[in-house]
């Protein structure tokens, strides 16, 4: 190997939405790296069939979000606040995703992320069917698979929580993020129900994400907002009583890179949303590691299971694990496994890592570093 070979550095590409926090963060550990700054693809390139790769290139695949053009021509509607058109969404976003991957390989550039992967990690009842194929530990869910029971309206939803045995669930839109859709929704007898939620209805019976939770107390109410949501698909999971930490309902957030559990941030909430955006609050890690090892699992074991879920997607570099902690933080099942789950500022690599030191996106560069190093060892004569 000669030492002209083994110091050339990799040719980096993203493709996301410049001048985006996400693009800048990712540059930003790029610098740190000593490295030329990644070739910025824009979506809307991508989107409009103009975008190009160059051999030896290796490409990240980078949200499309916090555009509103780039929403307009994936969802079809000027409104980025809007619910529905997640299917519409949805199709055209992983049809570009897979005109990139075959754009990138046939100018001999190397992807990051698989696009195959993408396509399920954005669809809940996929990534769930995924998941508990593979042993991972999940809520329980009528809708999980591509077998998975449909949901239409309220009155499927109704029928599927009967029959399963499920007075509280949470319903997700398939193909929705950060909480948007998503209705956390206990019934009882005699009809009462009460659902949480971010979602607001306007009077001409459009769906909007709000930053405000509020409860809905009628079935009437809560049958429109289902109603409304299905024609984009919905997924169904048991609600599982969650660890609290300070009187606040607490999961985590679990970076896993190459395999590694690598960053980790608590989130907990007075709402059964534990999203930051939505008044979520980083909590303690320190204390939940402690609680955890009390308990007996060991903080190991929990990560384990996010390092399992993510090995379910082993051709994409980065995925962001929300990780549910039972009451008494004895039991850990997996909520959700997030292509783009790594949006987490400023919080550095957990101790015996690798990452110690490092932002998420900084560990991400260190695993393309040592990906190359590995395969020029590999190809050396």
């Amino acid at each position: 190997m000669s030492p002209s070979a083994s110091s050339t550095p990799p040719r980096l590409a993203v493709v996301g939405i410049p001048g985006n926090r996400r693009v800048g963060l990712f540059q930003a550990a790029v610098r740190a790296a000593g490295l030329p700054a990644a070739r910025p693809v824009s979506w809307l390139d991508v989107l409009r069939g103009e975008a190009g790769f160059h051999a030896g290139e290796t490409v990240r695949i980078d949200s499309p979000g916090e555009d509103p053009e780039v929403d307009r021509l994936l969802r079809g509607t000027d409104d980025p606040t809007r619910v529905e058109g997640s299917a519409r969404w949805y199709a055209r976003f992983t049809s570009a995703v897979r005109g990139v991957a075959s754009a990138a390989t046939a100018a001999g550039a190397v992807l990051l992320d698989d696009p195959e992967d993408i396509a399920v990690l954005f669809d809940k009842r996929l990534c769930h069917g995924v998941l508990e194929s593979a042993g991972v530990p999940v809520p329980d869910s009528p809708t999980s698979g591509p077998a998975g029971a449909p949901v239409r309206g309220w009155a499927d939803l109704r029928r599927l929580m009967a029959e399963h045995r499920m007075p509280r669930v949470f319903v997700k839109p398939a193909h929705g993020s950060s909480a948007s859709g998503v209705i956390a929704l206990e019934t009882a007898g005699r009809g009462r129900v009460r659902a949480t939620t971010s979602v607001e209805r306007d009077e001409a019976g459009r769906l909007f994400n709000s930053l405000r939770v509020r409860r809905c107390t009628t079935e009437h109410e809560v049958a429109t907002l289902v109603d409304a949501l299905a024609p984009d698909g919905l997924h169904v999971e048991r609600w599982l009583p969650k660890a609290s930490q300070d009187g606040r309902v607490a999961d985590l957030r679990v970076v896993v890179v190459a395999g590694r559990a690598t960053h980790a941030v608590v989130r907990t909430s007075r709402s059964p949303m534990t999203n930051l955006h939505l008044g979520g609050a980083r909590g303690d890690l320190n204390q939940v590691r402690a609680a955890v090892e009390a308990a007996g699992t060991g903080w190991s074991a929990a990560l384990a299971v996010c390092e399992q879920a993510a090995a379910c997607f082993p051709d994409t570099l980065c995925v962001g694990v929300d990780l549910l902690p039972s009451t008494g933080w004895r039991r850990f099942a997996v909520g959700e496994v997030n292509a783009f789950g790594d949006l987490l500022p400023r919080l550095t690599g957990l101790p015996g890592s690798g990452a110690e030191g490092m932002d998420t996106y900084g560990a991400q560069i260190a695993a393309v570093l040592d990906r190359a190093r590995n395969d020029r060892v590999t190809e050396a004569p």
